[in-house]
């Protein structure tokens, strides 16, 4: 018995259905997801693979079938039928891609609106000078996330990208660290600036990235929902060790969180009889990094080297 065309049609598609909408939630291609900003950047990226699935199982198919049905037999020497062009078909293949752009147009917006790419107080631009367009002056965006509220404030921590390290300043208790830590399910805005040339400060699992330019600062906010250590990255070639660049977010229990904080507090100094922070701004280039050299491998020279390095490229 000879199954009908559209019969066969209607089961073909069914199928390349199927196995995209599967694809499209099991490719494997993305790193775990650490916060609820991450999931709407994945739910976006398995509806791209989606498409991209069926598209390509569709496109490669009728490929693939029309190579076998209509190759050419042995011994024909025959031309083929004079085919020029199909006005329905070429409106539909246009019209289809459109549709889907627009879709995702659409739908990435909506996403990004959600994640605070809009939010006014952390997509602010701080630089002195504004774009003038027209009669109307223009702020640049740079940075990206959600405000904090009264009920759950944000700790806020100082980013600072040099070549090659990350040093993260925490305001409120002073610490300074080579690594960053933020506890579950707690806000924190990153305030990024460089002090050398371009970084870009990228968490993965986050589906973060802000760049870090001199001169200018940017804000990156996020709330990590999944406890672990993720690795942070410049994503900006900035160097010849650039490569190197590296270092690692640290989500811990609030509770783990707390001794963190409590045992790497900064020594306090009595000063005219009063309590006081060791002030970093107070201290040398060989100071402020020497913390650091045991963790990043370097000795003291070296050290050196680098903070004589950046004061001579210093803006």
């Amino acid at each position: 018995m000879k199954i009908p065309s559209n019969i066969i049609t209607l089961l073909v598609g069914i199928v390349i259905t199927l196995v995209s909408l599967w694809y499209g939630q099991n490719h494997g291609l993305l790193p775990v997801a650490a916060s609820e900003d991450a999931q709407q950047v994945d739910n976006i990226f398995n509806f791209m693979m989606t498409i991209a699935t069926g598209l390509f199982l569709l496109i490669e198919g009728v490929i693939v079938y029309s190579v076998i049905k209509f190759r050419r037999l042995k011994g024909d020497t025959s031309d083929g039928p004079p085919i020029e062009g199909n006005v329905p078909l070429e409106i539909l293949w246009t019209a289809i891609p459109t549709v889907i752009v627009f879709i995702l147009a659409l739908y990435t917006f909506e996403a990004y609106n959600n994640m605070g790419g809009l939010d006014p107080v952390i997509s602010k631009d701080t630089a002195p000078q504004q774009i003038a367009m027209g009669d109307q002056q223009h702020r640049i965006a740079l940075g990206i996330g959600k405000s904090a509220t009264e009920d759950n404030p944000a700790i806020m921590v100082d980013v600072k990208g040099i070549q090659y390290a990350w040093i993260f300043t925490y305001p409120e208790t002073g610490i300074i660290t080579g690594e960053l830590h933020a506890p579950i399910n707690r806000p924190v805005q990153l305030n990024i600036d460089a002090g050398d040339v371009i970084h870009a400060f990228w968490v993965p699992q986050l589906r973060l990235k802000q760049d870090a330019i001199p001169g200018r600062e940017a804000f990156l906010s996020f709330t990590a929902n999944r406890e672990g250590d993720y690795p942070i990255i410049c994503a900006e070639l900035c160097g010849a060790y650039h490569g190197g660049m590296k270092s690692v977010l640290h989500v811990d229990s609030a509770e783990a969180y707390a001794e963190w904080e409590q045992a790497n507090k900064p020594v306090q100094e009595a000063n005219m009889g009063e309590t006081a922070l060791v002030d970093p701004k107070n201290m040398s280039d060989p100071e402020f990094l020497s913390p650091y050299a045991e963790e990043m491998g370097m000795n003291h020279n070296m050290v050196a080297e680098l903070a004589n390095h950046n004061s001579d490229h210093a803006f």
